[in-house]
């Protein structure tokens, strides 16, 4: 073996994924490497490029991997020594979304993809390497220091490495075309041109035995291997491999690269053993990537009518009925659905402040309540609150009333995408909510040191929120106001505690759901008010009164909590556990009746569900207790 390739192997069993191969292996990889040296600037290949019949490694310099969005080239990525980039030729066959270019001069290894792809198929660690590393393109060096960013090859941001993928709904053709093994092939190629698909199932008693493909019908027929008046069998490839209904688009992914194949069949159990329901081919894996979460975000961001952001927050539940569907994890979906939410509020200011030109102060955006804790999956009201700098006293008004302005054309554009108006008028463009930090500063302090007096007005959603848009170093200040206004304030808590445990009971004595006796929700169960409401009450209370700062999320604070208080980490994990649940009912009568999903109809739950339910509001008795014993309440005012 030549001593270059040598020194190449070397090199590659030092880094992920070569670190899971042989010697023997790597060497053979090594001898078929081009080396290329790219002069700083120097352009690998470009948005929109065919894509190239090799991946890359950095073997020293730097790679910047970048992608132009509103004629701004946005540096997503920089590769170093060991990385590897450029594997779009592995899972797609769209041209390369993203631009690779040299920052200083740099050698980089190609490895030829024909090469490589026998190691990946035999081996599940450099599958799940190369998948993590297509879906993220994280760093994977040596040192590798995780917790940054994460970028996907694709350019979108992805925090949950390849959950993304994982909850990708795949739509694919649910009646292919079959025919069984003794049918002619001229026959099948002439249903296949009136169907206008590239592949046929060959079946037997419904089972899939084949497939046949154009790839096929090229490579055996036309170069005259066998005669058009063939049976099928001769050149169908086999056995197909199949999957269940409800694949992933990871999974499928995975699968279409460890076999090389183009098309996967989907069959009833997912073996080759029982009825085939369909086929799922490259093209629609391509498709499935244009519906991802990341797509929305850089959409929302190119979008410029309150129409645009419509049609995407209702691709938004698509994603999020497809998700719950398919069992994902509520937890996950809440992040993702979170994350989408803020973006399309964010271009709705961005949108506004368009129109009327550059705010004349700083200021800060804070969604409240539902949206403020990322739990808002159904399209329910909108909250939010607006925060300007301090500013002259002969200037306020003129600020006052800009910022009044922008308000009201935010909430109008949100209103037409979906978020109706808040009922409590709890919204920015309320004069009410709409001052200086100073003013805001004077309200949290009467708030909370007078709570009794102040009642009217002061909404629990007021202490939930996340800043959208704006000065971070203003929400960091509202926060700082409020933790120092919590120590040790008993009359606060005392106050919260109130009304917290002031919601009622969701079970009665005997262990009945208590249900609504009258109005247009009689026989209904209010899961808002009776479930939700209040372990989202006594979460905040808890975190507020452990001086537990930046966890908004009422799941995640039960989670904390659990860390911090662990002698009743039980109680805490079972009403995070109890919240998702509730969460995921409420979510999809919501998604059923196309409304808020307060009230949901029990009679139609099956027994499962109602267990399932009974079971989730079993915490609150534990919860009611501790927060009673914890916060001495004793009277209920």
């Amino acid at each position: 073996m030549n001593t270059i390739a040598e020194h190449i192997a070397d090199f590659l069993k030092e880094y992920p994924p070569f670190d899971n191969l042989t010697f023997q292996e790597l060497s053979e990889i090594a001898s078929n490497i081009h080396v290329l040296n790219l002069e700083k600037n120097a352009i690998l290949f470009q948005i929109n490029d065919v894509l190239h019949d090799s991946f890359y490694v950095v073997a020293s310099g730097t790679i910047n991997l970048s992608t132009i969005a509103d004629a701004e080239e946005t540096i997503l990525n920089k590769c170093h020594e060991g990385d590897v980039f450029g594997l779009r030729p592995f899972f797609a066959k769209n041209n390369y979304m993203m631009t690779a270019k040299a920052r200083e001069e740099s050698i980089i290894y190609a490895i030829p993809i024909a090469v490589f792809r026998p190691f990946v198929a035999n081996n599940s660690n450099v599958l799940n390497f190369l998948l993590e590393s297509f879906a993220v393109n994280s760093r994977h060096t040596k040192d590798t220091v995780s917790g940054s960013k994460q970028i996907s090859d694709t350019g979108f941001y992805v925090d949950q490495q390849t959950e993304m993928q994982y909850i990708q709904s795949l739509s694919y053709n649910n009646s292919p075309l079959t025919a069984d093994q003794n049918s002619i092939v001229k026959d099948v190629a002439q249903l296949m041109t009136n169907a206008m698909v590239d592949n046929v199932v060959v079946t037997e008693k419904k089972h899939p035995i084949g497939i046949v493909t154009e790839a096929d019908l090229s490579s055996k027929i036309a170069t005259g291997r066998y005669p058009i008046t063939e049976t099928i069998d001769k050149i169908m490839s086999s056995p197909v491999v199949t999957v269940i209904e409800n694949v992933s688009l990871a999974e499928a992914q995975l699968l279409m690269l460890k076999h090389n194949v183009s098309h996967l069949c989907v069959t009833k159990d997912g073996t080759s053993k029982s009825v085939v329901k369909g086929i799922i081919s490259e093209h629609d894996l391509i498709v499935a990537q244009a519906s991802n979460p990341g797509v929305l975000i850089k959409e929302i961001k190119r979008a410029q009518l309150a129409k645009d952001l419509k049609q995407i927050r209702d691709r938004l539940s698509d994603l999020i009925q497809n998700s719950i569907q398919k069992n994902v994890p509520l937890s996950h979906i809440t992040n993702i659905a979170g994350e989408i939410n803020l973006a399309i509020i964010r271009r709705a200011v961005e949108l506004s402040i368009l129109d009327l030109g550059s705010p004349p102060a700083r200021f800060a955006w804070l969604s409240t309540g539902s949206q403020g804790r990322k739990e808002q999956l159904l399209l329910t009201d909108q909250d939010s609150i607006l925060i300007f700098e301090d500013v002259a006293p002969e200037k306020y008004r003129d600020v006052k009333d800009y910022f009044l302005r922008l308000a009201k054309r935010t909430s109008s554009i949100l209103e037409k995408v979906g978020y109706s108006y808040c009922p409590n008028g709890h919204m920015g463009s309320n004069m009410l909510w709409c001052k200086s930090l100073t003013d805001w500063t004077k309200q949290y302090n009467s708030w909370m040191n007078t709570p009794g007096e102040n009642s009217n007005d002061l909404s629990s959603i007021f202490f939930d929120y996340e800043i959208v848009f704006g000065e971070p170093k203003i929400e960091e200040a509202l926060e700082n106001v409020i933790f120092k206004n919590a120590t040790n304030n008993t009359l606060f808590f005392d106050f919260l505690g109130n009304d917290a445990l002031r919601k009622n009971s969701p079970l009665s004595f005997f262990k009945k759901l208590i249900l609504e006796e009258e109005g247009p929700h009689k026989g209904k169960f209010d899961i808002k008010t009776r479930a939700l409401m209040p372990l989202i009450d006594s979460a905040r209370l808890l975190i507020l009164s452990s001086n537990i700062k930046g966890i908004k999320n009422t799941y995640l604070r039960f989670k904390q909590l659990a860390i911090t208080d662990s002698k009743n980490a039980e109680i805490y994990l079972s009403c995070a556990e109890a919240f998702l649940t509730l969460s995921k009912f409420r979510t999809i009568e919501g998604l059923k009746n196309d409304d808020s999903g307060e009230y949901v109809n029990i009679k139609e739950f099956s027994k499962i569900d109602r267990e399932k339910l009974k079971n989730a509001l079993q915490p609150m008795k534990d919860l009611e207790e501790l927060i009673k014993s914890k916060f001495q309440l004793t009277q209920f005012s």
